[in-house]
This record gives structure tokens, C-alpha cells and sequence, in this order.
């Protein structure tokens, strides 16, 4: 099965459980790590979240997830914050962070370097735009492997 189709089925059955507790569904993921998978959701709000809203959430997906019984392997699932730094994954999240400090990595060279800090400017099908200094900097989608948001301390 397409591991995209199946986040998406995931995503159909738990967002509107997290919509109507008053929260963003941020992402979600489904991974394998160290021989043991994890349903990983992470959820928002403007306010910021507290572990009381990570239980919430875990205790009424947990519930769904024990009816519908989507996934057959055995799995562990985490409620988060995204946090701070979060990871910027779509248009939507790129849009919201429209002038904010970004650290962007990639999986090759660009102008000889793999890692730019700056302001997040645009973005586009092909190129996300950040603001280095006093130029600006389109970078190509395909050779992204994060953006985050850079919090200065």
C-alpha cells in the first residue's frame, strides 16, 4: 500500500477528532524506528500546548483508534507539540511563517554551502526564497531536506 495513501486515511480519521477539541492537526507521521513503529501526531494551537492537551488528544484518538483499528501492526502512539524550532512540512506551514528566521538544510550544495539562516521570504512550486543578510536567496524544492523555524534565545 502507498504509505502516502495511507497517512492521508490516518489523517481523514484523526483530524476531526483534534479539530473538535480546539486544535490544529499540525502533521502526523507513521514510522519505524529501532524495530518498533510509532503513530506520531503533533498538534497546535495559538496559545501553545501543554501536556493536558497532548493527553486529551492521545485519550480521544486512542479511543477511535481502538474502533476503527486502522493500523494492524503493533505501534506506539505520541501526542506532541511541534515545538519551537518546528519543522515547516507544507505550503500551509511556509505561508504562516511568511518573514520568520528559518534554518534551512540541504541534501546538496548550494553557492557551496548545505545549511542557510535566514528570513523566509516566498515560496513557490520550485524555490523557497529566504533573505540572507541583504540578498535573497532562492533555493530549489528538490534539494531541501528541512526547514525549521530558528528561534533566537
Amino acid at each position: 500500500m502507498n504509505k502516502d495513501f495511507y497517512i492521508n486515511g490516518l489523517v481523514k480519521l484523526i483530524e476531526p477528532i483534534v479539530i473538535k477539541l480546539g486544535y490544529e492537526l499540525y502533521y502526523l507521521e507513521y514510522i519505524k524506528e529501532n524495530n518498533d513503529n510509532y503513530l506520531r501526531i503533533y498538534i497546535d494551537k495559538d496559545e501553545g500546548i501543554a501536556l493536558e492537551d497532548c493527553e486529551k488528544v492521545s485519550r480521544a484518538v486512542s479511543e477511535m483508534l481502538d474502533i476503527e483499528d486502522p493500523i494492524s501492526d503493533s505501534y506506539y502512539l505520541e501526542v506532541s507539540s511541534p515545538g519551537i524550532e518546528r519543522e515547516l512540512y507544507n505550503d500551509n506551514h511556509l505561508n504562516k511563517y511568511i518573514d520568520y528566521k528559518v534554518s534551512v538544510k540541504l541534501k546538496s550544495l548550494v553557492n557551496g554551502s548545505k545549511k542557510f539562516d535566514g528570513l523566509l521570504k516566498g515560496f513557490d512550486n520550485a524555490t523557497i526564497t529566504i533573505k540572507l543578510e541583504n540578498d535573497l536567496l532562492a533555493i530549489p524544492r528538490e534539494k531541501i531536506k528541512t526547514i525549521n523555524l530558528k528561534v533566537d534565545f
